[in-house]
C-alpha cells in the first residue's frame, strides 16, 4: 500500500514553526500557526499525510507567541519598575 503524500502547508507551518525560534521572531510564529491550522483542515478533507508536521508547527508557534508575550510582560514591568525608582530618586 502506497502512503499518502505529505500536505504541504503542514511542512510549511512546522519549518517556520522552528524558524521563529531562530531567524524569524513573531511573524514565523503567527505563520506557523495559521498554517499549521489551514494544514489539519486540507489533511482532514483529502486524507492526505503530515498531521503530525501540522500539529508540531502548532505548538512551536503558539509556545513561541506565548514566550513573546511573557517576554514582553516582564520587560513592560521592569520599565516601569525603573521609571519608579527614577522618580522617587529625584530623576537622578
Amino acid at each position: 500500500m502506497v502512503a499518502p503524500p505529505t500536505n504541504t502547508l503542514a511542512i510549511v507551518s512546522f519549518v517556520l514553526g522552528i524558524a521563529s525560534y531562530v531567524a524569524l521572531p513573531i511573524i514565523g510564529a503567527i505563520a506557523a500557526v495559521v498554517l499549521g491550522h489551514m494544514a489539519r483542515g486540507q489533511i482532514r478533507q483529502t486524507g492526505e499525510g503530515g498531521g503530525g508536521f501540522a500539529l508540531a508547527g502548532l505548538i512551536l508557534g503558539y509556545v513561541h507567541l506565548a514566550l513573546a508575550v511573557i517576554a514582553i510582560a516582564i520587560l513592560v514591568i521592569v520599565v516601569v519598575i525603573i521609571g519608579a525608582v527614577a522618580v522617587q530618586n529625584g530623576g537622578h
